[in-house]
């Protein structure tokens, strides 16, 4: 059972594949690293990349601040929206619409939210 069906994002590991580094507890159903961390290790399914978000306190994607140049806001928008539950869409799209029109008023906002989710 995944830990993501009963805990919060940011509340459990997420690793790339089974391994020996998160041992399943056939009791609990879970698997655990050694310091009793739940681990999914699904991450296309509960659609974040593998990290070690609970062990090393790790923000959510959507939750890493946004860059301060307009450059490296594609990479960010496409990585935080992939990741993030709906409610959070709009901020992470507030947050990238402010960054680039303070950078240049006559960006096209949309052009570049396309490309970077193309």
């Amino acid at each position: 059972m995944c830990p993501s069906l009963r805990l919060a994002g940011g509340r459990f590991d997420v690793a790339e594949r089974p391994s020996r580094d998160c041992p399943f507890d056939p009791e609990t159903g879970h698997r655990y690293t050694a310091a009793g961390v739940p681990v999914c290790v699904h991450p296309e399914r509960v659609g974040l990349p593998a990290a070690p978000y609970a062990t090393d306190g790790l923000p959510l994607p959507w939750e890493t601040p946004p860059p301060v140049e307009a450059g490296e806001v594609p990479a960010w928008v496409r990585a935080a929206l992939e990741a993030a539950p709906p409610e959070f869409c709009d901020d992470v799209i507030r947050q990238a619409t402010d960054i680039l029109l303070a950078s240049d008023p006559t960006t096209d906002i949309t052009g570049v939210l396309r490309a970077a989710l193309a």
